[in-house]
């Protein structure tokens, strides 16, 4: 588990790549090695990554098909940084929300507003059936930061991006075009899924009892 407080950045710097299958290595500050074993989940873009190496300041992490997939971890090389997130511990504050580190979509930037204490950043998503668990003021994890929905429209959305979050994320330093993950907030998707369950079944219960009064007037 993770709360989408971004903890520090990180940068590759070693990249091994197999059919369907990745291996990073990414360079820790020390603060992020405090604790860190074999095993230990570390988000990376919002993405919940196992510890498969320790050498000194070096930690390796292997990359599935299925991360290939649905993030945009793939697409990175040697020099790239991302955003690091160590697991929550139990008594923890939860500063974002909770968040599972499972990405379940990628959204690319399609505009960028500044001004000077304020910068917003609309997102496509890629996938628009996803767009029902994006809504206004309702949370969600972009590349692993906890973040405020702010308008949405159609499969567009908007962030609020304050100055603390550009300097310590890698979110400053995107441009139009860029892809970045996507985690819907969880209470949210079980609520609408939740809702559009009971519709449904409302409403086949409802042509079960029409065939049914009218095979009896039949």
């Amino acid at each position: 588990m993770f709360t989408g407080i971004v903890q520090g950045t990180a940068p590759i710097i070693e990249v091994t790549e197999r059919a369907n299958f990745r291996t990073h290595v990414m360079k820790f500050t020390p603060e992020l090695l405090v604790g860190l074993e074999t095993g230990a989940s570390v988000a990376h873009n919002g993405c919940c990554l196992t510890v498969t190496e320790i050498d000194g300041d070096k930690v390796s992490f292997d990359l599935i098909k299925e991360t290939l997939r649905l993030t945009n971890l793939g697409e990175l090389q040697v020099g790239d940084v991302v955003n690091i997130e160590r697991a929550a511990k139990y008594g923890d504050e939860i500063g974002g929300h909770v968040v599972s580190g499972h990405i379940i979509t990628t959204a690319e930037i399609s505009k960028i507003f500044t001004s000077e204490d304020n910068h917003q950043v609309w997102l496509s998503i890629y996938d628009k059936s996803l767009m029902k668990y994006i809504l206004h003021k309702g949370f969600v994890a972009i590349d692993g930061i906890s973040l405020t929905v702010g308008d949405v429209i159609n499969n567009r959305f908007c962030v609020h991006l304050i100055p603390e979050t550009l300097s310590r994320t890698t979110l400053g330093k995107k441009s139009l075009g860029h892809k970045v993950n996507i985690e819907i907030d969880p209470q949210t998707q079980a609520i609408v899924d939740t809702v559009e369950r009971v519709l449904l079944q409302k409403e086949q219960e409802k042509k079960s009892h029409k065939a049914a009064v009218q095979g009896e007037e039949n």
